[in-house]
């Protein structure tokens, strides 16, 4: 199995900064693209920024200027630096990778346990 792994996260007040990042483990053969979401209280999970194996980024608009997806392809890590935070991007972020493992025919989409962000007013 693959496990995505996230640490960050927190309470910060609004303008403020914080890092995420997520790492994968398990027999991993490989990751291709990789990306974080968030879902606020009460709506859909949205995407928030992926980033592609090559390097290739995409950002939702709410936050395109401000937040900052990089990876680390050797070890299967994804990071978001993420500024001038405001209220609304409160939310559980969740990690995600599509990947393959070790043996298997297949790709498959993995998620992160989720970590909280809240920005303070």
């Amino acid at each position: 199995q693959v496990q995505l792994v996230e640490s960050g996260g927190g309470l910060v007040q609004a303008g403020g900064s914080l890092s995420l990042s997520c790492a994968a483990s398990g027999r991993i053969l490989s990751i291709n693209n990789m990306a974080w979401y968030r879902q606020a209280p009460g709506k859909q999970r949205e995407l928030v920024a992926e980033i592609a194996r090559g390097g290739s980024t995409n950002y939702a608009d709410s936050v395109k200027g401000r937040f900052t997806v990089s990876r680390d392809n050797a070890k299967n890590m994804v990071l978001l630096q993420m500024n001038s935070l405001k209220p609304e991007d409160t939310a559980v972020y969740y990690c995600y990778a599509r990947g393959i493992r070790i043996g298997a025919t297949r790709w498959s989409d993995y998620w992160g346990q989720g970590t909280q962000v809240t920005v303070s007013s």
